[in-house]
């Protein structure tokens, strides 16, 4: 049993709902935001700044960060695209920017409409801009074990990537499973050799449930030393532009199985069945991840 702190940072207002087929309106979506900072979420990728004629869902942006300049209780993020993206998400107040550069050439090119080389350039520059700009800076690796166009990554190009963006001063570097084909193997394998090369404090993980591995990614994860994972309320989620992306790993599976591990979260477990229901309802779909039914009973 462990009482050490394991940051988890909620994703469903972005990842979660950017690819559902009911778009929520930004009222609604920061209704959800509302509910999670009551839950003591520590983080909350709240929006994206990107074109809403690529993504619909994500029309608002401005307005939801505006919503919440006020906001202390937890760490509020966005990502941004792209330096308009960046430049948008600044005006609106934002303090906190991922970029999402993919490790793979076809999928930068799905996602982004730019390579793998002026994707990297482009993430580095904007990491570059916002630390001048004091903005704390997050750097995803997206498909770091495998794409759906190109197939399984070589590890040695995800290093290359994090030490780049490293390089640029990205404070932090999130390896994502977008997908969810990775292994309780292949994360031991990539983790390992990304905390021997950097420091595990700078690594977080973000895993997809699409072949019922994340809970046992993240205990691969939890044993290489890494201390924040990303998930998403119900399970929600997908990638607009990556086949075969399924729901995102459920915040309420995540938190629970941290906590009866003995790991410290400050979650409120009890707060989040109502979470389910409120996106259920509003998207009109079942929503929930494996441990929301017993979660509701439990509470």
């Amino acid at each position: 049993m462990s009482s050490e702190f394991v940051y988890i940072n909620e994703v469903s207002p972005r990842d979660g709902l950017q690819n559902q087929k009911t778009i929520l309106g930004s009222q609604s979506r920061l209704e959800l935001i509302r509910q999670l900072i009551e839950a003591n979420l520590p983080g909350i990728e709240a929006a994206s700044f990107v074109s809403p004629k690529a993504v619909p869902a994500m029309a608002g942006a401005h307005e939801i960060i505006e919503g919440l300049v006020d906001t202390n209780e937890c760490e509020i993020s966005v990502l941004v695209p792209n330096m308009k993206g960046y430049e948008l998400a600044n005006a609106a107040g934002a303090k906190v920017i991922s970029v999402v550069p993919s490790a793979t050439e076809t999928m930068n090119q799905k996602n982004i409409n730019m390579g793998l080389r002026e994707t990297i350039e482009s993430s580095c520059k904007i990491i570059e801009t916002a630390k001048k700009e004091n903005l704390k800076t997050r750097g995803y690796v997206a498909v770091a074990w495998e794409c759906p166009f190109e197939g399984k990554v070589q590890e040695s190009i995800v290093l290359d990537i994090a030490n780049q963006m490293l390089g640029a001063g990205v404070d932090e570097i999130i390896l994502a499973d977008t997908i969810g084909a990775a292994n309780p193997s292949s994360v031991t394998s990539l983790f390992n050799k990304c905390v021997s090369e950097f420091d595990h404090q700078i690594f977080s993980a973000h895993f997809h449930d699409t072949r019922a591995m994340a809970l046992a990614n993240v205990c691969a994860a939890l044993s290489e030393g890494i201390r924040k994972f990303d998930s998403c309320i119900g399970g929600l989620g997908g990638c607009p532009f990556a086949p075969g992306a399924a729901g995102n790993l459920a915040t309420e599976d995540l938190a629970n199985m941290l906590s009866q591990m003995g790991y410290v979260t400050g979650v409120a477990l009890e707060k989040l069945p109502a979470i389910v229901s409120y996106c259920r309802e509003q998207l009109q779909e079942p929503v929930g991840g494996r441990m929301s039914a017993w979660l509701a009973k439990a509470n």
